[in-house]
């Protein structure tokens, strides 16, 4: 008998378990490791057509081929697609085909060094946002076709380090700091699907964020292994089963619409708090301001625009 009530411990393969996701088409991205991977599992496992979207193409294709083995879903596909390059998410975007009910923003990086891209952006903003929004907004069509379309934003409680910096958006005036930076481009996902949910309502499409939890994944590379050891030891671990369970709650669970809420954590949503519980739990006030996210929407249309 499939599961009525989620929590922490829950996995993506039961939150999905006696849905029937056929003639439902997702894209993951970022889905060649980590969390990526399990999410892309369990929406093939029920029956979705999935699109991998993936910057290795070799990596992508040798998960496509083990979750084929694991589900007997044959249509499981690879895509090439660089979020920090905005001729690739174009591409992509131009490529596609058909309605599309689900789209997995699950691509990150995590407390990069300083690396910008060709536009001169600060790497995981442009990454983790304008990345995604230009590839959400490019594929609008396709998401008000499929009628009750929904978006998975994957942010983080570090969303908590930092608002959205208008001022100083790429860290071109003040020095660079990569767990602020961070931290922008979490509050970035939380405030994108808000506004998505307000903004795309008449068009049937949907979103909310999503915090994982602790999984220990090649996201962070970029730490220091003695921080790295020291987080692994203080913070509850998760495998990356039961990261991808939340998106997938989310994605096929959860009532989402406006005024419903915006970030969700452990299969259900986060308590709105002025500061993070235990360095995990928890929403704060500055990623749920509606004013901020219609802001940023704009700037980031500018930003993206061709």
């Amino acid at each position: 008998m499939a599961l009525t009530t989620f929590g922490a411990e829950s996995t993506a393969l039961e939150v999905v378990e006696g849905i029937d996701l056929g003639g439902t088409t997702a894209i993951v991205t970022g889905a060649s490791s980590g969390i990526g991977v399990e999410t892309a599992r369990a929406l093939a496992s029920a029956g979705a057509a999935v699109t991998l979207a993936v910057r290795d193409r070799g990596a992508g294709e040798r998960v496509a081929r083990d979750i084929r083995s694991s589900t007997g879903n044959p249509n499981v596909r690879v895509a090439q697609l660089d979020l920090a390059d905005p001729g690739s998410v174009r591409a992509f975007a131009a490529a596609w085909s058909g309605p599309l009910h689900l789209l997995v923003a699950n691509a990150g990086i995590m407390h990069a060094p300083e690396l910008r891209t060709a536009a001169g952006w600060e790497m995981q903003f442009a990454v983790n946002h304008l990345g995604h929004f230009a590839l959400a907004t490019a594929l609008h069509p396709a998401l008000a076709a499929a009628g009750g379309a929904r978006i998975v934003s994957l942010s983080s409680s570090g969303h908590a380090s930092s608002g959205i910096r208008f001022d100083d958006m790429f860290f071109e005036r003040d020095a660079y700091d990569a767990g602020l930076a961070y931290g922008q481009s979490k509050t970035a996902n939380v405030l994108f699907a808000l506004e998505v949910t307000s903004r795309w309502a008449d068009d049937g499409i949907a979103a909310a964020a999503v915090m994982p939890g602790g999984i220990w994944t090649n996201l962070q590379r970029y730490w220091d292994p003695a921080f790295l050891d020291d987080m692994k030891r203080r913070y509850p671990t998760k495998t990356a089963g039961q990261g991808a369970a939340t998106s997938l709650f989310v994605a096929t669970r959860a009532t989402l619409g406006p005024g419903t809420p915006a970030y969700y954590e452990d299969c259900g949503p986060a308590e709105v708090v002025s500061r993070i519980v235990d360095g995990v739990h928890g929403v704060v006030p500055h990623a749920l301001d509606q004013d901020v996210a219609r802001r940023l929407w704009a700037v980031s249309v500018g930003l993206t625009s061709p």
